[in-house]
């Protein structure tokens, strides 16, 4: 089977399982690695996808960024957790209404679980 990754157009990229292709598109500074971002968290396991996503978030592209952004908040709704590399992503980004994570924080706080701990 042929894959059919466009990186020019961003067509195919959702469909992206190979970690090798994205690092090596990011090494050539390709366009939409956040897109690409979201198809590691579609078809990949998290703890191989996440640096690539971390990554992502800091591109300089601001759409990138925001897609980057909805593959962390992909992550969370898959798998029910994130890794502590990806939590850090969303702390430093903020969760205020104008921060480009605030949907990512939003599917965190609704798909994965946590629980509230009562010192004394």
């Amino acid at each position: 089977m042929t894959r059919s990754w466009d990186w020019a157009t961003g067509e195919g990229l959702l469909g992206l399982d190979d970690l090798g292709e994205w690092d090596a598109a990011f090494e050539r500074g390709e366009r939409n690695l956040g897109t690409a971002a979201i198809g590691l968290a579609f078809n990949c396991p998290l703890e191989d996808a996440s640096p690539r996503i971390v990554r992502a978030t800091q591109l300089p592209d601001t759409d990138q960024r925001g897609f980057a952004f909805t593959a962390v908040g992909t992550a969370a709704r898959l798998n029910g957790a994130l890794t502590p590399e990806l939590y850090e992503v969303l702390r430093a980004a903020g969760p205020g209404r104008r921060s480009i994570a605030v949907n990512a924080v939003g599917d965190t706080m609704t798909f994965v679980p946590f629980r509230i701990y009562r010192r004394g």
